[in-house]
């Protein structure tokens, strides 16, 4: 087997790292949106993890249901963050097998 060639290795992840830093900059410019009680709380969540808003419908507001209200905001949030997660995964999907790269020895 024959020596491999340093030089191409660390050019081959230094693209890889690049790559995966667009992927990662991609995924955060996109959004995702959850919603419980029948939509009258709705979350949207960037591919960076962050909620960027919470509306929450006047009806759930008038009803003055404290506990309620804490458990719809939280099933959004969670299931928001969840398809963010999904997100985040299929753009990094984008990268498999080691995004297209050869290493020798591995082929």
């Amino acid at each position: 087997m024959s020596q491999p060639n340093l030089s191409n290795l660390l050019q081959q992840a230094q693209a890889l790292q690049e790559k995966l830093k667009q992927l990662q900059e991609e995924a955060a410019s996109k959004t995702v949106e959850a919603q419980s009680g029948g939509g009258m709380v709705r979350v949207t969540v960037d591919g960076a993890m962050q909620v960027r808003r919470i509306q929450i419908d006047p009806m759930l507001l008038a009803d003055n249901d404290k506990a309620m209200l804490e458990d719809l905001i939280t099933v959004a949030v969670n299931e928001g963050l969840r398809q963010a997660q999904n997100l985040v995964a299929t753009e990094m999907g984008k990268l498999a097998p080691m995004g297209g790269f050869k290493f020798p020895g591995m082929e």
